[in-house]
Parts: structure tokens; sequence; C-alpha cells
């Protein structure tokens, strides 16, 4: 095994840390007592979820919530379809649809999937009644909005502030740490949109950190090559959310 591969099966037994089972895959529900876990199984539905898949679109009402399992979903802001910005990644270290429980039920940002996989499905109406009962639950959603609220600022003072390269792998680390191995679909349009950079900066990022041997790209695909060559060019912002998602997601 690489060092690459040793450094992101580090990463997923972090994210999985907290599984009594091999079965529940998302941390959030991992996490749940053995009581309250069987008692809210019966609002679940287990869901496969397609690439650039939309789970809920700006100022509409969002009707179910998702925990994904293997998958990862961007969240991002618009003004207008050629003008989108990525704000923030979930994967199995949390839930998609915070403004279900917090009380809005519509949000101003789109939920798209980034990574193709399984999620858990719940009611929207459902979550918000389950959260009013307080509990584990409320107390574990309420502890990953907040470290949710950490990446959407970082991400804001990150676009700012730090040169492309810098942002591009911070992004790399962060989709590494979500998907399931080393490869992960990436089209360099998709993440000129989610970094709010330009197509051919994109790929000229992208080509210097190939021929650095940190990464490979083809077809589409990127294989993860040199994780910690790819830390060492991040950004501090990657390290910052990831302690907070430590602290906060125990």
């Amino acid at each position: 095994m690489t060092i690459s591969e040793n450094s992101h099966v580090a990463v997923q037994n972090h994210l999985l840390a907290a599984l009594p089972k091999a079965a529940i895959q998302n941390r959030l529900l991992a996490a749940l007592p053995k009581q309250e876990y069987k008692r809210l199984k019966v609002d679940f539905e287990n869901v496969s979820l397609s690439l650039n898949q939309i789970l809920y679109e700006p100022n509409k009402l969002i009707s179910d919530v998702y925990f994904p399992n293997d998958c990862m979903i961007s969240l991002i802001s618009t003004s207008g379809e050629e003008a989108m910005i990525e704000i923030g990644v979930i994967g199995s270290e949390g839930m998609v649809g915070a403004a279900a429980f917090l009380g809005g039920m519509t949000t101003n940002n789109r939920a798209i999937v980034q990574i193709a996989g399984n999620a858990t499905r719940m009611s929207a109406e459902t979550l918000k009644e389950e959260f009013a009962r307080g509990g584990a639950l409320q107390s574990s959603l309420l502890r990953y909005t907040q470290a949710l609220m950490t990446q959407i600022s970082q991400t804001a003072v990150c676009n700012r502030i730090h040169s492309l390269e810098e942002r591009l792998a911070r992004w790399l680390l962060m989709t590494h740490d979500r998907a399931p191995s080393n490869e992960f679909p990436l089209t360099q349009e998709f993440v000129a949109y989610m970094l709010g950079a330009r197509r051919p900066s994109v790929s000229d990022a992208a080509s210097r950190f190939q021929n650095a041997g940190l990464i490979s790209y083809v077809r589409g695909k990127v294989n993860i090559l040199d994780r910690p060559g790819l830390e060492s060019v991040a950004c501090k912002c990657y390290g910052i959310v990831k302690e907070e998602f430590e602290r906060l997601l125990v």
C-alpha cells in the first residue's frame, strides 16, 4: 500500500471511528444510541444518488433530508446558471438539508451530488419533529451544523485570499476525505465553477499537480497519488476545517 493509500485509509478510519456496526456508514446516525437509532430506523429509506443529481434548489421547499453513506454532496451558491461557486461539501460525516431542523425549510443554495453513491433519506417534516424532541440526534445535528458553518465561512475566506493552487489542493483533499477510494470523477469545468476560477487556470494548476506526481488525471477522473504532497501545497484552511470537524464530531 502506498503512502497516499495509507493516509486515505487513516482519514476514512477517523471519519468512521464512531460506527458501532459496519452496517451504519453515516457518522451522525452511527453515533446515535442504539434505542434512538432503532426508533428512527422506521423513517429511513436507503436511496441511490446519481452524479449531478440535484437534491434541492434555491428557495424551494426541502421535502427530504439526506445522510450520505458513500457519496458526496456539494452545496452551491448561485447567481444565475453562469455564476456558481461551491460553499461546502458533505459526506458520510454529515447530512444534507439543515434548513429543515433549523426551521426555515428553504435555503438560498443548491445541493448537487458530486460523487454518486448511497444515502439514507428521511422526510424533512419527520426530522423537524425528531429534532424538537431533543436528545442525541438534536445534539449531534447542532454540533455538525457548527462544523459545517466553519467550513462555509472558511471557504469564503479561502476563495478571497489564497492562490488557485492552494485552493485546488484544499478542494482535492476535502473531496478525497469523503470519497470511497483514491479515484473520483472530476471535470475541469466543474472545478472551475466550484472554485470560482477560469477553466484554463484550473487546467494549468491541475497540470502542475500532475507533473509533480501529486495526482493523475485521465478521462474525467482524478487519482490522488501523493496526499502528503497535496497537504503541503494546500492552504491552512484545510487543516482549520478538519480540526473543527474532529473536535465537534466525537
